[in-house]
């Protein structure tokens, strides 16, 4: 029937997933200097200000990150459905 259409569907899932793991990757690297304490001293204003900072960066990453997480299972999906309509088109 329509064997063109597999290969397509794979490049395009695959390039859905290889940003969507770019994104996380991303992320990991901005959180890994994220510390988890308060700053109750002045003295630590600059560590509280980079803190806010990554905070800031993250927050505005996470609408990105759920984007590419939604596009990661509809791709899912449509290479299931396909899939599956093929078998069951071969069965009857």
């Amino acid at each position: 029937m329509t064997t063109g259409l597999a290969p397509v569907l794979w490049i395009a899932w695959g390039i859905v997933a290889l940003i969507t793991a770019l994104v996380y990757a991303y992320r990991s690297a901005l959180t890994r200097d994220e510390e988890g304490q308060i700053f109750l001293d002045e003295a630590f204003a600059h560590e509280k200000a980079t803190q806010t900072a990554i905070v800031s960066k993250v927050n505005r990453l996470e609408p990105v990150l759920r984007a590419c997480q939604v596009l990661m299972a509809l791709m899912t999906a449509v290479v299931v459905v396909y899939y599956g309509w093929m078998a069951y088109q071969a069965l009857f």
